[in-house]
């Protein structure tokens, strides 16, 4: 499994969870999604992270470079400082036991 990272940085009294639910919303529509959670931090309100799960790179990556995320994003833009950044990460399969 991977996890799939969009992050960004908001403008000011920018809501962005609209755009993060039509990112979602498309994102269900892909084989091999299986979930997503949104992050901000909480040192600094202006950095958030969409997170999803996907049961593969290609998976993730279908998702990614669809031209519909592609305009999502696009769209997303104008209520950013900078661009979103994507980002992958493999899901490491947990040692036996954590000291």
């Amino acid at each position: 499994m991977v996890k799939g990272i969009v992050g960004c940085k908001v403008r000011k009294n920018t809501d962005l969870e609209p755009m993060l639910l039509k990112l979602k919303s498309h994102a269900t529509q892909y084989e091999g999604f299986k979930g997503m959670e949104n992050l901000v931090n909480e040192e600094n309100a202006s950095v958030v992270a969409m997170v999803s799960t996907w049961d593969s790179l290609e998976a993730w990556r279908a998702w990614a470079r669809s031209t519909i995320t592609q305009e999502l994003l696009r769209q997303v833009e104008t209520l950013l400082t900078e661009e979103p950044r994507l980002t992958t990460y493999r899901m490491m399969m947990p040692a036996p036991m954590w000291v």
